[in-house]
């Protein structure tokens, strides 16, 4: 906003300190515009509170409380129909739910992965740090060349394969490519099943993934089993590669504005790491354009 731009309402309300649901709901209710028809005389701008209501299915009395600050939180299913009700976008969406609940939405993961060109870019403008962009199922559905070069030759595999877990546990080779294999797939493991939670029970994907692994891998089973939970972080990873051991330190990013979507980042922990990165980088063919990447 600059200095000549009088405020909105909600900008008024989010720089208030006494932000609320109430105040929230109220707000984009006023932003809305009645059906053609049913306007009648209105004495302020938007919906009525009863058309909110019809709109998500609750009661008028029970909505009313909600913008009172009455009533305690509502439910997921509750939150979802009242975005639907508002026409929330996805930022206006999960603000009612931190809101309403003080945490994020359940994650929508879109059935398609939007990996964009300008997204493209920043993995490729990463020369030397192996970087891949992974579903909450753990598809890989972009790759840098270092990744390739480091990590696996993604273009050459076929769609299937483009999976960490399941790579993990069912390609032999990746038990001499870690230097520590066990500790790298209970890590994993454990935020894959954080992963499926923030996916509202991980997805149809995600689960396929856990019933194929658990009836394929007995390692899967037992690592499973355990239960472990957590974030990505920033972690360190140590590898046998064609060109000598590596260490890399592993860093995981939200992709905004692709749901679901997490870009995870290997850097070079010492410049002779990264010699190698650039070593192993310089023995590949030509890179693919990021066009036959992105649709590959």
């Amino acid at each position: 906003m600059t200095a000549n731009t009088l405020p909105t309402a909600a900008d008024a309300a989010l720089a208030s300190p006494e932000v609320s649901l109430g105040g929230f709901l109220r707000d984009r209710r006023a932003r809305l515009q009645p059906s053609p028809g049913t306007q009648g005389r209105r004495r302020t701008p938007g919906l009525r509170r009863e058309e909110v209501a019809a709109r998500a299915g609750v009661s008028v009395t029970w909505y009313t409380w909600l913008e009172q600050g009455r009533g305690g939180p509502p439910s997921d299913e509750v939150l979802e129909r009242l975005a639907g009700a508002l026409e929330l976008d996805a930022t206006g969406r999960e603000v009612l739910f931190l809101l309403a609940q003080q945490r994020p939405p359940p994650l929508k993961p879109s059935p398609t992965a939007a990996v964009t060109p300008a997204l493209q870019r920043v993995l490729d403008a990463l020369a030397t740090s192996p970087a891949i962009v992974k579903t909450p199922a753990w598809d890989i559905v972009a790759w840098n060349d270092a990744a390739a070069a480091v990590l696996g030759d993604y273009a050459a595999a076929p769609a299937r394969e483009r999976n960490v877990l399941r790579r993990m546990f069912g390609d032999p080779a990746m038990r001499q490519h870690l230097t520590d294999w066990e500790a790298n797939a209970r890590f994993a493991l454990a935020v894959f099943r954080v992963d499926m939670a923030r996916a509202g029970g991980g997805g149809v994907e995600a689960q396929a993934l856990a019933a194929e692994l658990q009836a394929t891998s007995a390692d899967f089973r037992r690592l499973w089993a355990e239960n472990d939970l957590r974030r990505h972080g920033v972690g360190v990873k140590q590898l046998q590669s064609q060109a000598g051991p590596l260490t890399l330190e592993v860093s995981a990013f939200n992709v905004d504005g692709a749901e679901g979507l997490t870009m995870l980042v290997f850097s070079p922990v010492s410049a002779a790491d990264a010699r190698t990165v650039a070593a192993l980088v310089s023995r590949r063919e030509p890179a693919a354009p990021a066009a036959v990447k992105l649709s590959a």
